[in-house]
């Protein structure tokens, strides 16, 4: 099925959030996948689900994840191998654990380009890949050229739309005949809207400089999605246990806003019945600026608590209510 590589500029602010957030809401099967080359931090943050059931089975073993499937891969890495190193969080979502450091990182630079299109063959599940910081020039744009869709987070600050600003005028002529480029604002709620539409002003005067640059492939399109709301009490309720106080977050939110468009933007699912839909599994805090929150982005969510995706050995996907 589909990958979007999910990654920032400086800071970093909130991917892995982003992706666990989005992979909750996901209204297709899905995995997210640590891709992170500074180190993941869900083994840190999130509580492992036990093999039978949704209780809490201790932490997320370290050990099996990207580490383990690199040993596995060196001969070769097919789609249905993924599945085997995979672990399913309490809640129901189904994880890729990271490396833990940056020198293991430094090891697998042959890895990405593989393993992006082990990712893009794993029908039918769609994997969010959370890439972390961007560098320049780095191994992981092996991954990102096969990705349907690259999606970067920007806060709508001077200085980190600044930084986005010119990593999307290098990202976008590295990826020069690959995937577009979309840009999630991570916005202040009260003025939602209107960050989202300073950041597409600012961004327009690079959206052409790629295409100016060189002859070849032409440059990814690149434009604005849309926002996550920033909610530190929302994302610190992804912590283990959740509820109707979670589902009712304004990051959950608008997280279901920002999934709904990105299916849309993605090849269809292949024809047959679907499973039903999650609701919210746990997910990462993150420490942030307290929220003074007047309005939502968007509707009230769904109330249903469902359990999350499954991603067993061979590439299935199976989910059921809680």
């Amino acid at each position: 099925m589909a990958l979007i590589a999910l990654a920032a500029d400086k800071g970093a602010p909130g991917v892995t959030t982003a992706a666990v957030a989005l992979g909750a809401v996901w209204p297709r099967p899905v995995l997210v996948a640590e891709c992170d080359q500074a180190g993941g931090d869900l083994v840190y943050r999130l509580p492992a689900a036990q093999p039978d059931g949704d209780a809490d089975g201790g932490m997320l073993n370290p050990s099996r994840g990207l580490l383990s499937l690199a040993a596995t891969a060196r001969r070769g890495l097919r789609p249905d191998q993924v599945a085997e190193h995979c672990q399913r969080l309490v809640g129901g979502l189904d994880v890729l654990v990271g490396v833990t450091n940056a020198e293991q990182a430094q090891a697998m630079t042959w890895l990405w380009g593989p393993l992006g299109r082990a990712f893009a063959g794993l029908a039918p599940v769609d994997v969010i890949a959370d890439c972390g910081r961007l560098g320049a020039a780095g191994p992981l744009i092996d991954l990102m050229h096969e990705a349907d869709l690259v999606v970067l987070l920007t806060r709508a600050t001077l200085e980190q739309v600044a930084h986005l600003r010119e990593r999307v005028a290098a990202l976008t002529a590295e990826l020069r005949g690959g995937p577009p480029v979309g840009v999630l604002v991570l916005a202040d709620p009260r003025d939602f809207r209107g960050s989202i539409a300073e950041v597409d002003r600012i961004l327009a005067g690079v959206r052409g400089r790629a295409a100016d640059a060189a002859q070849g492939p032409p440059p990814p399109d690149v434009s604005v999605l849309g926002g996550l709301a920033l909610d530190p009490k929302g994302a610190d309720l992804l912590s283990g246990s959740w509820g109707g106080r979670l589902d009712r977050s304004l990051l959950i939110r608008s997280a279901r806003e920002v999934a709904a468009d990105l299916v849309g933007r993605l090849p269809a699912a292949p024809p047959g019945p679907q499973p039903a839909r999650q609701d919210v599994p746990p997910a990462p805090r993150q420490a942030e600026q307290p929220p003074q929150a007047r309005q939502p982005p968007q509707q009230g969510p769904q109330q249903a608590q469902q359990q999350g995706p499954h991603v067993p050995a061979g590439g299935g996907h199976e989910e059921g209510r809680r």
